[in-house]
């Protein structure tokens, strides 16, 4: 019947309702427009110096809050009309058109309001490290790797391996992947930290449980930086390119390796056939690092709450696959008993949770 496809509908899109509600109230979007409003109603705002960025701000937020509130009514009248015209076939067919418009509109606005910098929209840099623990640990840093990829798959993102260091025995040492799509930053920046796995290791033959951990981190990439860098603060060295690539990259020392000396960021790249090419790419890599390092001081400065640092102790994430099986986010609380879904790239969930949360 179809009222019944109708109400599935409207079922469908409350997690994003709850979402976008969520984050409004969470990030006082509410506040920040009466306080805007309350600054440009007064009598002297015209002699206020930022009066041209405070009216632009202002009046985008106006935009968004419209936008919010229209579908805010626009989902509560269509749960009322179901009601009202359950029974009523013409009726349920004009109504119809509305909620398939709602779905549409939802889905945007959820996006646009939680991914709304600069930096969201941008292609993303995503780094892959294992962390201690030899075999186990670079075996875990291959199935992220794995994971990632996958996503992007879902999403339709492109992905280039820019970098791949093979594990001594199996899995990876690290690994650089450049993803470019809309907004690739913005899903994948709360990915960064520390990923914790707890299994049986397929390497043990004694059957024992292991703990694993890797370590993911994530920069925008940013063409237009306006970042100078001194070549006196740089070290460039060679080395003869390993793993996936092709054939070509083992045969010269056409790998780059880059290490900004002041702030200790080393980037690498091995991808590309010369070696000027990897020189380029990871002097993009470092801009993006740079840039994000700037960011993220500044933040921390202008923020009163004092920030967790990514290091060993401080997981993001646990996959656990025995003695039970659990993907659990440590920052939400969110959890999935599904990891085997989670590990195949199905990791929109917690990267939503962790956006409406921020």
């Amino acid at each position: 019947m179809l009222i019944d496809t109708l109400k599935d509908k409207i079922k469908s899109i409350d997690p994003d309702i709850l979402s976008i509600k969520s984050y409004w109230e969470n990030n006082k979007i509410e506040n920040q427009y009466q306080k805007l409003d309350k600054i440009i109603n007064a009598e002297n705002f015209w002699q206020n110096s930022n009066q041209i960025d405070i009216s632009k701000e202002f009046q985008n937020l106006k935009n968004r809050r419209d936008e919010y509130l229209t579908i805010k009514k626009s989902y509560q009248e269509c749960i009322e009309f179901l009601e009202l015209f359950s029974n009523d076939e013409s009726e349920l067919k004009k109504i119809q058109n509305d909620i398939n418009q709602l779905c549409k509109k939802v889905s945007k606005f959820k996006i646009e309001l939680l991914l709304n910098s600069e930096e969201d929209k941008r292609n993303c840099f995503l780094i892959i490290n294992a962390g201690a623990g030899g075999t186990e640990s670079q075996d875990w840093a291959n199935m992220l790797l794995r994971m990632y990829v996958r996503f992007c798959e879902r999403e339709n993102f492109k992905v280039d391996i820019l970098d791949y260091q093979d594990g001594e025995e199996a899995g990876i040492k690290s690994a650089t992947i450049y993803i470019r799509g809309k907004n690739a930053y913005g899903f994948l920046k709360n990915e960064a930290g520390i990923h914790r796995l707890v299994r049986i290791s397929p390497f043990d033959s004694n059957k024992r449980r292991h703990t694993s951990f890797a370590a993911v981190s994530a920069a925008p990439d940013v063409p237009d930086a306006k970042i100078e860098i001194d070549e006196k603060d740089i070290r460039i060295d060679t080395y003869r390119a390993s793993g996936k690539g092709g054939q070509h990259v083992n045969k010269t020392d056409s790998a780059v390796r880059i290490t900004h000396i002041p702030s200790g960021i080393v980037v690498q790249c091995q991808n590309e056939r010369s070696q000027l090419q990897n020189k380029q790419t990871s002097m993009k890599m470092l801009m993006a690092k740079l840039v994000q390092k700037q960011l993220a001081e500044k933040k921390e400065k202008e923020s009163s709450k004092e920030k967790k640092k990514i290091e060993w102790g401080s997981q993001i994430r646990s996959y656990i696959l025995h003695p039970y099986k659990m993907v659990k986010d440590h920052r939400t609380n969110l959890e999935s008993p599904q990891p085997d879904l989670v590990l195949d790239g199905d990791i929109m969930q917690f990267i939503e949770k962790n956006l409406v949360k921020s």
